[in-house]
């Protein structure tokens, strides 16, 4: 079966696109091995620094097209977190806003040919999910004291409910990571897996490779779509969390 798939052209593996491999060394994958997705990772960080550092040195009143980008972004974090955690949430706004570029960079480099999506792989969003989760937490306590735990005590319900109310936001509140983590890998997974089945059929239908090949193009320009929507998604939940954790009370 295997050899008549190869042979009409249909052998195709969109999973084998994230698969972890190590760069240097035929040996397995460590944790201090150098893999794609520390390359892609790093290469991440180095367009976050072309972009904020090098393509505005050179500020002027008059901004270049890199420094209209950068100061757009800065903008567009600022009043998010101002809108939705108020002023308290500004104090926030260096690590909200570097969780906002990095995720947004690595999706747009995980759409470049040949490279690797990174933030389609659990491993990295749930790190930037539970620094979130460890962060907010850390603060409710450290701003509110006890009183962060009315976040869970919904006073507005009848006091015959509030126990199970109070229940159920608790396990929503330890769920908030995993869902977190799972949106952005998720979202950023099946769209790639959908290009690399389309472009399967497109190698394999020869001359009427003509649909597949319209189906990957609208696909791409959704997923550049999707690419800034989770990174606004992963920003705005985060704004939410923090809001939660600056004023617990319902």
């Amino acid at each position: 079966m295997a050899t008549e798939e190869a042979g009409n052209g249909f052998n195709i593996h969109p999973m084998d696109q994230f698969e972890i491999s190590n760069l240097f060394g035929d040996g397995g994958v460590h944790w201090y091995s150098f893999t794609n997705v520390t390359m892609w990772m790093g290469l991440a960080i180095v367009a976050v620094i072309l972009l904020l550092v090098v393509g505005t040195r050179k500020r002027a009143i008059v901004p270049s097209r890199t420094q209209s980008i950068a100061e757009m972004m800065y903008g567009f974090v600022y009043k998010m977190i101002e809108d939705i955690a108020g002023k308290e949430g500004l104090k926030f706004f260096p690590y909200i806003f570097t969780l906002f570029i990095f995720v947004l960079i690595s999706n747009f480099l995980g759409l470049l040919p040949m490279s690797f999506a990174t933030t389609s792989h659990i491993a990295v969003t749930a790190f930037l999910a539970m620094g979130v989760f460890l962060t907010v937490t850390i603060v409710g306590f450290y701003k509110n004291g006890m009183k962060f735990l009315g976040l869970f005590w919904v006073s507005s319900a009848p006091l015959a409910l509030r126990p199970v109310l109070a229940l159920i936001e608790l396990i929503s509140y330890f769920v908030r990571p995993v869902s977190h983590s799972i949106r952005l890998a998720g979202n950023v997974m099946a769209g790639h897996a959908v290009i690399k089945v389309f472009a399967g059929f497109a190698g394999a239908l020869g001359i009427w490779a003509a649909l597949p090949i319209l189906s990957i193009t609208a696909v791409y320009g959704l997923e550049v779509l999707v690419a800034g929507i989770q990174a606004y998604v992963f920003t705005i939940l985060t704004c939410v969390y923090l809001n939660d954790a600056l004023h617990p009370s319902h």
